[in-house]
């Protein structure tokens, strides 16, 4: 998908940084050109102002959207949603990141099968798109605290480059 609106956006930064920014909050784009969060139209001044960009360069992008079929079956597609990993405390759960190489297989199965197996109920997983995010990481948010044992589990995985528990 990255590779699509660079091919797009290559020679237009500013519209490639908001179409991308649009892409990962999961901004949806209808055939008007018109730009929503859910069900909630966003004006194009305050993304620009949140992007440090000239508002002009995001109501060009979302045209330019609108205008490409490639590109308008995506983005009049796409919804937002909440993720839990930086509220997790507050809800008086864990969160587990883990770092891994994408092309390893199982990342996903394998982590939530250690968590299941020691009893643990999985409140959400959010795994990044290694397309879309650089850094790609696998977000899983779990009811309660996670003991020592598990934790000792989780870090013992072999395709694991890092695990954090917050």
């Amino acid at each position: 998908m990255l590779r699509l609106l660079e091919d797009f956006f290559a020679r237009a930064y500013g519209r490639k940084l908001v179409a991308t920014e649009m892409l990962k909050l999961g901004m949806r784009v209808d055939k008007e050109g018109t730009i929503y969060f859910g069900n909630i139209e966003v004006q194009p001044a305050k993304i620009a102002r949140a992007l440090n960009i000239d508002r002009r360069v995001v109501i060009e992008t979302a045209k330019d959207i609108s205008k490409d079929p490639r590109l308008l079956q995506i983005f009049c597609r796409l919804q937002p949603r909440a993720f839990l990993a930086d509220a997790a405390r507050a809800l008086g759960c864990d969160s587990v990141e883990i770092r891994a190489d994408a092309k390893s297989k199982n990342i996903v199965s394998t982590a939530t099968k250690v968590l299941s197996e020691n009893g643990i109920l999985i409140r959400q997983i959010v795994t990044d798109d290694p397309y879309i995010f650089p850094d790609p990481v696998l977000t899983i948010i779990i009811d309660g605290k996670l003991s020592p044992v598990v934790i000792r589990k989780l870090r013992s995985l072999p395709f694991a480059d890092s695990i954090t528990i917050k």
